[in-house]
């Protein structure tokens, strides 16, 4: 059975559509706040959050980065409600979220995102918060982006290169205080923005070197933000 945890004022127009919360393998839960839905999800490891960005107290992203940085919580799929400021899009982006939907509310939208999430398996690689260059060819043809967030599996990547769902690309950036890192990629996933588009990619071929630079990267940063954080 499926678990899906609602926070803030999003469950009255859930609540609405009928279509899904009907389901019986759906078992749904709801919370007021950032805190009681990160202590809800450690009692019942839900596999769907679903919160508003601009909620009081911890806002939405901060929530999604503890639970991204918390090993019993991490494995989640999340989505944010956010408006159409290209701020609150990269902040929904930067924290670690699967996706996002911006306000006014398209129910039936909504609706094929939740369907879509809870099909996804849970992620098991922790992502970092890291803004670097990446310089990028698709087809002997370079483009350049900047990556919103890393892990030892891949990264978000944001430019205004038009590229596809299974498209190959090489991506070459260098991490603070460290070498030149160069991967062999794969577009997984499309967020088209207003102007620019943010792309979910797997890194299919890394040196053993580029490699460790990433993992030591990603350890020592996600050490840092709990730090931060606490």
């Amino acid at each position: 059975m499926k678990k899906i945890l609602i926070v803030d004022d999003l469950e009255p127009f859930i609540r609405q559509e009928r279509t899904l919360l009907d389901r019986s393998d759906f078992m749904i839960f709801t919370a007021k706040s950032s805190e009681e839905a990160i202590e809800l999800h450690r009692r019942e490891r839900v596999d769907l959050i679903l919160a508003d960005l601009n909620m009081p107290g911890i806002s939405g992203d901060q929530m999604t980065s503890a639970i991204r940085l918390d090993p019993d919580l991490r494995y989640v799929s999340v989505m944010i409600i956010c408006s159409q400021k290209k701020a609150d899009m990269e902040k929904c982006a930067a924290c670690g979220a699967n996706d996002f939907i911006t306000r006014p509310l398209d129910a039936k939208k909504l609706m094929d995102k939740i369907s879509r999430l809870l099909e996804i398996p849970q992620r098991r690689n922790l992502r970092v918060l890291i803004k670097v260059s990446v310089k990028g060819t698709f087809d002997s043809a370079p483009f350049f982006g900047t990556t919103h967030n890393i892990s030892v599996a891949g990264l978000l990547l944001e430019s205004d290169k038009v590229l596809a769902k299974g498209d190959r690309i090489n991506c070459v950036f260098y991490l603070p205080d460290s070498e030149r890192v160069s991967a062999e990629s794969e577009i997984i996933r499309v967020i088209r923005g207003e102007k620019t588009f943010q792309y979910g990619v797997k890194f299919l071929n890394v040196g053993e070197q580029d490699r460790g630079l990433i993992e030591a990267f990603v350890k020592k940063a996600s050490w840092r933000q709990t730090s931060i954080r606490d």
